[in-house]
């Protein structure tokens, strides 16, 4: 069988898979552009997102591994055969989205990035912050990724809300909630991060009037997926300091375009869809890579890690 695996890492990924894979012929590209016309004999495909051209050269291909935890930028592609299976690397991502989301946190709370013009500046200016110590949070999506969140909200000695489709009991969350509790939650909480994927369910779910109501105080952290937020809602709420700002790393349309009201609001801090990224990554992925290709080459395909059913 052959595999193919488009990614910057690519090399990388191939030298730990091909002496544990003989069977496998492996080939490494960094860009649709540089797979040549292997696409057009490849197996199994390894990727985090490609262009409809370049899916419709996939004749062959039976597996698509996501090295991603979504799978939308494959799915929503009209093409796409409905007999591909198609798997992710959910739940490898819990360290460096935490982490990036007390990077916002942080520095919205203690206006870092004003401290960082003040440097640029030669400028010696102090002032009182706000502490994340005993504040409240609000978790949309107490997966994998919120519950690391959860548990290291508190080190900080936070109180934490979380909220999930069906509202149950978890570990390092201290107060549960149901979708309807929603608006509950954003009116008591400090901060409040949406973790939550794209779906038909979550495109939108946080608009005008959820945005209202959060407290003046509070802040708002998006890292889930940009079209779960109404943008044009939380521009306004930004723009009229109806809450007290923003940390972004997640847009409607990426790159966020240059037009976007959102680069020059002083209350937002914006990273360019970074959350997931690490400097470890591939060494992340790859204990899924592996045993999903040790599960599809026996046959054991609906067995797969992070299996999508999403033919249906």
């Amino acid at each position: 069988m052959k595999l193919l695996i488009l990614n910057e890492e690519a090399e990388y990924i191939k030298s730990v898979l091909e002496p544990k894979f003989p069977e496998l012929t492996i080939h490494a590209a960094s860009s649709e552009s540089k797979a040549g016309s292997f696409i057009n004999e490849a197996d199994i495909m390894m990727a985090v997102k490609v262009s409809e051209e370049f899916i419709n050269k996939a004749v062959k291909v039976q597996w698509i591994q996501s090295l991603i935890s979504g799978v939308d930028f494959f799915i929503t592609i009209p093409s796409l055969r409905k007999d591909i299976i198609i798997s992710s690397t959910r739940g490898i991502h819990g360290p460096q989205m935490s982490e990036i989301a007390f990077l916002l946190m942080l520095s919205l709370n203690r206006g870092f990035v004003k401290n960082i013009e003040n440097q640029k500046q030669k400028v010696w200016d102090r002032w009182p912050t706000k502490l994340l110590y005993k504040k409240k949070v609000g978790i949309l999506g107490v997966g994998v990724i919120g519950k690391e969140i959860a548990r290291k909200c508190k080190a900080f000695e936070m109180t934490v809300h979380g909220i999930t489709s069906v509202k149950r009991e978890t570990e390092f969350v201290d107060f549960p909630h149901g979708p309807d509790e929603l608006k509950q939650v954003l009116s008591e909480v400090d901060y409040f991060i949406c973790m939550v994927p794209s779906s038909a369910q979550t495109r939108k779910m946080i608009g005008a009037e959820e945005l209202a109501a959060m407290k003046p105080s509070a802040f708002f952290i998006s890292m889930g997926r940009g079209d779960t937020i109404d943008e044009e809602a939380l521009i306004n709420v930004l723009k009229t300091k109806k809450i007290a700002g923003a940390g972004l790393d997640v847009f409607e349309t990426e790159p966020l375009p240059a037009d976007s009201p959102l680069w020059e609001l002083d209350n937002v801090i914006i990273t360019p869809h970074i959350g997931g990224m690490s400097d470890i990554y591939s060494d992340q992925v790859l204990p899924i890579l592996e045993e999903n290709l040790r599960r599809f080459l026996k046959g054991e395909r609906r067995d797969l890690i992070n299996f999508i059913e999403w033919q249906k």
